[in-house]
């Protein structure tokens, strides 16, 4: 029933396959073994977040045909102001998605070593070039199969694992009331930082016109993108649970029975391997929007996009850099970046002249405000731990 309602889906599964990388993993498993399963309610609030600014990027896509950057484009009408507010999207979601590609690299790597045996630097570059093909086939139905089998693996991988873990329900179901234990905050926001991702925004707005032709009406599409948003987004969270649940950081694993560290290595992988094909992605779609270019996937400019951050992630990765400090350094990009980007798209979705009757509802709003001012306050207190303000 899992893999049919699975196959079913379509963007919204490219999504939770963005967000579910080993940032999410190392991130979820610390957050388990150092607090259990009360920072489950954490899980859960980032996929409502996750689901509440989705919708919105896909709206803003099935609505007005166009990609978010393309979108922003429109609705800021004074020229200093849209050159401002798109360099910065071109330029901080192709920098950033180059730090976070630089972590997908090593932690599908690192995946890959513990199933082999063979050192990590050379998997990176299998990683790499693998990414590299498949967006270079410009071939949108090609890449969701293959970002759909990794995501239907890597989620029977974790959610076995959580069932034969034989978890505590009563602990689990505490887990939903909101709690900080001491000494927690971090991990709370890093749990929502690596999930409530920013490059998913445009990455979900273009890919729902592949999904849904224009010639099919837009009531239709927007009712078939909530259920596809709502359901893979869901499916992530689940998954991110269940890591929580499993509760087994890197530094662990050796340590781990042989079947049981096989999964691991096995989800990793594939947690890794989707991330790296998702993040030069929607660096190229949103560089291309905000820039004015075509959204072709076959595109020269598009490939050259996705190519530079595949090519800047791994020369990162062979540098010898480590999985944790490219992952600080993308949530560095993320507490930037994101409420901004939020912000902007609740601009574009209340734009009367662009979404006509579709845009946004007082309660949508209501909530997309909540969403922006949590992540706002996210953005800020990473930045200042990162720095070394606090």
């Amino acid at each position: 029933m899992m893999l049919h309602t699975i196959r079913r889906l379509g963007p919204g599964l490219l999504v939770a396959a963005a967000f579910i990388g080993p940032g999410t993993i190392v991130t979820a498993s610390r957050a388990g073994e150092s607090y259990g399963m009360a920072l489950v309610w954490a899980v859960v609030f980032s996929a409502v977040a996750t689901t509440v600014l989705q919708e919105m990027a896909a709206r803003v896509g099935l609505v007005t045909r166009r990609g978010l950057s393309e979108a922003i484009r429109e609705s800021f009408s004074r020229p200093v102001v849209r050159f401002l507010s798109l360099g910065l999207v071109a330029v901080a979601i192709t920098l950033g998605n180059a730090a976070y590609q630089t972590g997908n690299l090593l932690g599908a790597s690192l995946g890959l070593e513990i199933l082999t045996g063979i050192t990590p630097k050379i998997w990176a570059v299998f990683i790499a070039a693998t990414a590299f093909a498949l967006l270079s086939s410009g071939t949108y139905r090609v890449i969701q199969r293959v970002l759909v089998a990794l995501v239907v693996l890597l989620s029977c991988v974790f959610l076995v694992t959580a069932v034969l873990v034989k978890p505590s329900f009563s602990e689990l179901a505490h887990g939903l009331i909101p709690a900080i234990p001491d000494g927690s905050l971090l991990t709370v926001i890093a749990l929502i930082g690596t999930t409530v991702v920013p490059y998913n925004l445009f990455l979900h707005a273009s890919t729902v016109q592949e999904k849904w032709p224009e010639e099919l009406s837009t009531a239709r599409a927007l009712a078939e993108s909530r259920m596809d948003t709502t359901l893979s987004v869901a499916l992530g969270g689940l998954v991110t649970i269940a890591v929580v649940v499993n509760a087994t950081p890197l530094d662990d694993v050796a340590s781990l029975a042989s079947w049981a560290r096989s999964f691991y290595g096995l989800g990793l992988f594939a947690a890794g391997l989707t991330s790296a094909i998702t993040a030069p992605l929607a660096a190229a779609y949103a560089t291309s929007g905000a820039l004015g270019w075509n959204r072709d996937l076959k595109g020269r400019r598009f490939q050259a996009v996705s190519g530079f951050v595949i090519i800047t992630g791994l020369v990162l990765a062979l540098a010898g850099g480590s999985p944790t400090e490219a992952i600080v350094l993308a949530q560095a990009a993320n507490g930037l970046l994101l409420p901004l980007i939020a912000v902007f798209l609740l601009f574009v979705v209340n734009d009367p002249k662009l979404m006509g009757s579709f845009r946004n509802r007082p309660l949508t709003n209501l909530l997309g405000a909540i969403v922006v001012v949590v992540v706002a306050g996210l953005g800020v207190y990473q930045l200042t731990r990162v720095f070394g303000w606090v």
